[in-house]
């Protein structure tokens, strides 16, 4: 049962830009925290911005000026990637941390993003 889509993946040259879309599914509730987080070969999977209902958001040092994290409503949630890097290359992965009595976390399929040199 898909839970989180994700959409906007893609091939862009160094210093373009990519947006990525990821819609929750009704039956996982509003998530309180929803984000992207990214793997790159080889590498572990690491933060990359996240935003609360609340509309507070974090970054990773390595993309803060670079990238935004927005939602338009409580399952919706996009990333503005500006100024891509060839070390921006991964697989993007929708994240939602949704609180029920107790914590849930859902996961995307992930999208891939690469950026040539």
């Amino acid at each position: 049962q898909v839970q989180l889509v994700e959409s906007g993946g893609g091939l862009v040259q160094t210093g373009g830009s990519l947006k990525l879309s990821c819609a929750a599914s009704r039956n996982i509730g509003n998530p309180t925290t929803m984000g992207w987080y990214r793997q790159a070969p080889g590498k572990q999977r690491e933060l990359v911005a996240t935003i609360t209902n609340g509309g507070s958001t974090n970054y990773a040092e390595s993309v803060k000026g670079r990238f935004s994290i927005s939602r338009d409503n409580a399952k919706m949630v996009y990333l503005q990637m500006n100024s891509l890097k060839p070390e921006d290359t991964a697989v993007y992965y929708c994240n939602a941390k949704v609180y029920s009595s107790t914590w849930y976390t859902y996961w995307g399929q992930g999208t891939q993003v690469t950026v040539s040199s």
